[in-house]
């Protein structure tokens, strides 16, 4: 199964291409090749594939778990099939940065006695994720209606993708360090078992900022995946209720305030409510999106068969919504399926480390990419109001492709001391 799993991104990617090349008429009389034209994405794709081979031999020397790595791969062809066919123009840019995150996956393993050094410092750690999620409300400009990019000349870059990397390391580490304070509470409030305010602090002061991203950023698919990773997080180190309890009841509050005081916020769960009052104007990608997924049924209209070029910005945020188009719901969920594995793979290797904070994680690492997909997927198929985050690996976008390797990255190298503990 596991060789399976690590060819099967190949065949996926090359009879993707085969299609669309068959799409531009190859074989027909008239047709003429000319591969500056046809191929001019062959140097990058060539390199990626190079190096998705040396990442494979690199993990196995080092004895470490190449299934994360597979699954991810797996992803990428699916994006990279569907950026090849909605926007040709980008496809070069794609193998581009997925070749770069490859490059961080294998940073991440050469440094990692480095790096997880950073576990020791759980206050520095909670100060940067504060000041990167708060860059973006200071200096951000808007792209998309959303006010998390950070400008450099022509090059963009979203901090958030990054500070959910450092927020996993936080909470990591502050968990493991005050876990006997957090499971035994000294307090209790009503039904609630809590500890003394100053060790739930932190917490709180997370979730307030994933709720200023959105009032403040409009960007509700960081606030939260945000704050969904706290709460999650919080509940696999501490395993206690309350926790949930609390912050589904600041959520619900948050949320309350926010739609009396702030008229874009209202906007945002109208269109989720009621998408049909105004389907050509503020509901016109969720109405489309809809379409789509309903017009692909059970399996899809055939890739480059459908219409999902009808959905703005289908190559980002609506990807999923192609995939549904053209892959029928059967597609959709095996795509789903693989970020199910993900987590599972994940978990399995959080389970066997010794430490809890290598433990947590590791978890943590597993639980965002899925949530991640969680929180888009319900998206664009209106179960959650609309979100601007990207698909982990599907949809397009730099930032998001070197964060998603690097997670793997982390949870790949963990997969070594997992492997040790058992030996001793």
């Amino acid at each position: 199964m596991t060789w399976g799993i690590k060819f099967a991104p190949v065949g996926i990617l090359l009879c993707a291409l085969g299609v669309l090349l068959l799409k531009q008429g190859a074989g027909q009389p008239g047709w003429i090749f000319d591969w500056r034209v046809q191929f001019a994405y062959l140097p990058w794709f060539t390199l990626l594939i190079f190096l998705g081979a040396v990442s494979y031999i690199f993990a196995a020397r080092r004895g470490l778990d190449c299934v994360p790595l597979a699954l991810s791969y797996v992803l990428l062809a699916v994006g990279l099939a569907e950026i090849a066919r909605l926007k040709p123009e980008l496809f070069t840019a794609q193998l581009r940065w997925a070749s770069i995150g490859i490059v961080l996956w294998a940073f991440v393993i050469l440094f990692w006695k480095r790096l997880r050094h950073m576990l020791d410092y759980p206050y520095v750690l909670g100060l940067a994720t504060t000041l990167v999620l708060l860059l973006p409300l200071i200096f951000g400009v808007s792209i998309g209606g959303n006010q998390n990019w950070l400008m450099f000349g022509s090059f963009s870059i979203q901090p958030s993708e990054f500070g959910k990397i450092l927020l996993i390391f936080f909470l990591a580490a502050y968990l493991a360090d005050h876990l006997a304070v957090l499971t035994l509470p000294a307090r209790r409030f009503l039904f609630l078992h809590l500890p003394p305010v100053r060790f739930i602090a932190p917490l709180i002061v997370l979730w307030g900022l994933a709720v200023l991203m959105f009032v403040i950023a409009r960007d509700l698919g960081s606030a939260l995946l945000f704050f969904g990773m706290a709460v999650l997080m919080t509940y696999m180190g501490t395993g206690r209720k309350s926790y949930v309890f609390l912050a589904g009841l600041f959520i619900i509050v948050a949320a309350a305030l926010s739609y009396a005081l702030f008229g874009h916020v209202r906007v945002r769960f109208d269109i989720w409510l009621h998408p049909w009052a105004d389907p050509n104007g503020m509901s016109y990608q969720v109405v489309q999106s809809l379409f789509a997924i309903g017009s692909g049924g059970i399996w899809g209209t055939g890739f480059a068969e459908g219409h999902p070029l009808l959905i703005p910005e289908v190559h980002t945020d609506f990807i999923f919504s192609a995939v549904a188009e053209e892959f029928g719901l059967i597609g959709a969920a095996l795509v789903l399926l693989v970020y199910v594995l993900l987590f599972w793979r994940g978990s399995r290797i959080a389970m066997t480390l010794p430490k809890a904070q290598e433990s947590l994680l590791a978890a943590g690492c597993a639980a965002s990419l899925l949530l991640q997909a969680f929180i888009i997927t319900a998206g664009v198929t209106k179960l959650l109001p609309l979100t601007g985050i990207t698909l982990p690996f599907v949809s397009y976008g730099g930032s998001s492709m070197a964060a998603s390797f690097i997670l793997v990255g982390i949870l790949t190298a963990l997969s070594g001391e997992s492997k040790e503990a058992e030996d001793d």
